[in-house]
């Protein structure tokens, strides 16, 4: 029995996904564990099995050798998925392979042994940001320019009328995102510019995704799992301000803090 030409076994198309960042200062395993402890506050669903790409661009120069498997494993325990490497040296790139990562966007030159610095204090050793990563396989071509050239902020906007189910993600690469329904528990928005949602936050949304920390999240009801600024984030386990409690808010960030604050009309 002849099968249709038109039904393929299997087909490789171009897709973006929204991962995290997971932006080393440090190598040792239990300073990092106790980062994500404090982070997480032990909270085993703080993270949702996320894509995450490990950024070691921070590290000092001298840093001592990076053990992938336990790195990996250490963000597995916390529900954190690692699918590449970003600002990889060239000498890493086969260790790098070998344990089933990728590479995300080109090799890090090695820096002028004349212009090593010592690394500025920092107050934590393990940071989490959103970040885009092409997954698929697809005929190759090296998206590099984006990367090396300044970051391009929302320009364009992207309105969705419907409501945004649980297991649902909408992401407004390059825009704004308008949302005219409510945004269930389990569904998540997020957009490189701000967020306007014109009912219920109920899920989580994510602003500034590209890294725009002047982008901002407004609702007509708060009750979200989490919101994030460019890559700041917070979760409301412990429940909302009592002011802010399904109530019109805006969310921005100042300096290193998200605030929630009201929505209200000019006189």
């Amino acid at each position: 029995m002849s099968k249709s030409s038109s039904r393929k076994p299997i087909e490789i198309k171009i897709s973006t996904v929204v991962a995290v960042s997971a932006i080393l200062r440090e190598v040792d395993l239990g300073v990092l564990d106790a980062a994500m402890q404090e982070m997480t506050g032990g909270n085993v669903d703080f993270f949702d099995d996320e894509f995450t790409v490990i950024d070691i661009g921070a590290l000092a120069a001298t840093h001592p050798p990076i053990d992938w498997h336990a790195i990996t494993t250490l963000l597995k325990a916390y529900r954190l998925n690692a699918v590449a490497v970003r600002n990889a040296a060239p000498e890493m790139e086969a260790d790098i392979l070998a344990h089933g990562l990728s590479l995300d966007g080109p090799l890090k030159a090695p820096a002028p042994a004349a212009e090593a610095k010592a690394p500025a204090p920092v107050q934590a050793e393990i940071e989490l940001e959103a970040a885009e990563v092409a997954v698929a396989v697809a005929p190759a071509v090296q998206q590099t320019a984006h990367a090396a050239a300044p970051a391009q902020f929302a320009a364009n906007t992207m309105i969705v009328d419907m409501p945004v189910r649980a297991g649902q993600r909408i992401y407004a690469r390059g825009a704004d995102l308008i949302i005219t329904a409510a945004v269930n528990s389990g569904a998540e928005v997020i957009a490189d510019g701000s967020i306007h949602i014109y009912a219920p936050l109920r899920g989580r949304a994510l602003a500034g995704a590209s890294g725009n920390t002047e982008a901002r999240i407004f609702t007509l009801s708060m009750e979200a799992e989490l919101v994030s600024i460019a890559g700041m984030y917070r979760t409301f386990e412990d429940g909302f301000p009592a002011d802010r409690k399904q109530q019109a808010t805006q969310v921005r960030l100042i300096g290193n803090r998200i605030d929630m604050l009201p929505i209200k009309a000019a006189a």
